[in-house]
């Protein structure tokens, strides 16, 4: 006769693995469904630019606080070399001074009256006597000189110590801002890294092509420049078309945009300031249907900067990853204004 045994029930473990097994499989499920979706490679680049104009604006700020902290440090200098200076002259007049008392301490031990009657040559002693008189005075005068010195010399101190505190406070600022840009820029980076190797060139490629194309396109026309110098100016940014864009870069290998129109300018003979914020307050201001070659053309609230080319077009050092290139101002950005050197 068969055996009728009930059938075994799945112990306690099995069952809660089971279970747990199932909910983390609905749970991936979940979020697989609910996660969001991977950026597409113009989404990518949207964001890498808006990174890149961050960093040049951070570029710019850190590049005008270096240029104030160089002045700053030649200030600084100059001052403590006045008061070097000044200190060296009051101690020339206070060794004056005590050579002035000692002399007088010697010539005064006797009355006068008395050295006068003990005198063999009275004439001379009045001779002597009129010497001790003026140089009483001289002691005076060196006293007043010894007391505006020192005045003078508390009051560089101060200028110097002044200068000091600006100088702390703009190197602060400059290591705040160049942090900034590198973080910028190590962000874009890790944005453009969520691209396959081939998106990321396609991308390079497309950037080359299109700064070539513009290139290209470009038709100048015959515009006169507003002045020699502004010409001049446009000629020499014209021979570092291809160059590449680099924060902080002054030429001649490498550029930033305000580091493109400061040489340029200083090929022409004319000095202009470091930055976009500092170059937008040079010459003098124009509007946009008023330019000429050569002028300043300054976009996006001040944080960009290129050489009017004419026909509506810029030479400019756009942003990192690019070079140097001729453009249509309608593609770079919200125009602010024109300034004329």
């Amino acid at each position: 006769m068969a055996s009728h045994r009930r059938p075994k029930h799945p112990s306690r473990a099995r069952v809660t693995v089971l279970t747990a097994t199932a909910a983390a499989a609905v749970a991936l499920t979940s979020q697989a469904a609910h996660a969001d979706p991977k950026p597409t490679k113009s989404e990518v680049k949207e964001k890498v630019d808006k990174l890149y104009h961050e960093a040049e604006v951070a570029t710019e700020q850190y590049s005008g606080a270096k240029e104030k902290q160089e002045k700053l440090e030649k200030q600084v200098g100059a001052l403590q070399d006045k008061v070097a200076r000044g200190q060296q002259e009051l101690n020339t007049l206070r060794s004056g001074l005590g050579s002035l008392a000692a002399a007088q301490y010697r010539s005064g031990g006797i009355d006068p009256s008395v050295q006068l009657f003990l005198a063999s040559d009275p004439d001379s002693f009045l001779d002597q006597a009129s010497a001790l008189d003026q140089l009483t005075a001289k002691q005076a005068e060196s006293m007043t000189k010894i007391q505006e010195k020192q005045r003078s010399l508390a009051q560089e101190r101060k200028e110097a110590q002044d200068k000091l505190n600006d100088l702390a406070d703009v190197r602060k600022t400059l290591g705040e801002k160049k942090k900034q840009q590198q973080g910028k820029l190590a962000e874009a980076r890790k944005v453009l890294n969520t691209l396959t190797a081939a998106e990321r060139a396609k991308i390079r490629e497309d950037d080359v092509r299109a700064s070539r194309a513009a290139g290209d396109r470009v038709e100048l026309g015959n515009e006169v420049p507003a002045s020699a110098r502004g010409g001049a100016a446009l000629q020499a940014g014209s021979t570092q078309v291809g160059k590449p864009y680099v924060s902080g870069g002054t030429g001649p290998n490498s550029f930033d945009c305000s580091g493109l129109t400061q040489w340029a300018y200083a090929q022409a003979g004319v000095q202009i300031t470091r930055t976009t914020y500092t170059q937008i307050n040079e010459g003098t201001m124009i509007g946009r249907s008023a330019l000429k070659p050569g002028d300043l053309v300054f976009f996006n609230n001040t944080s960009h900067v290129a050489l009017y080319a004419g026909n509506n077009t810029v030479l400019h050092a756009p942003k990192p990853g690019a070079v140097v290139r001729y453009e249509s101002m309608d593609t770079i950005g919200s125009f602010q204004m024109g300034r004329r050197i």
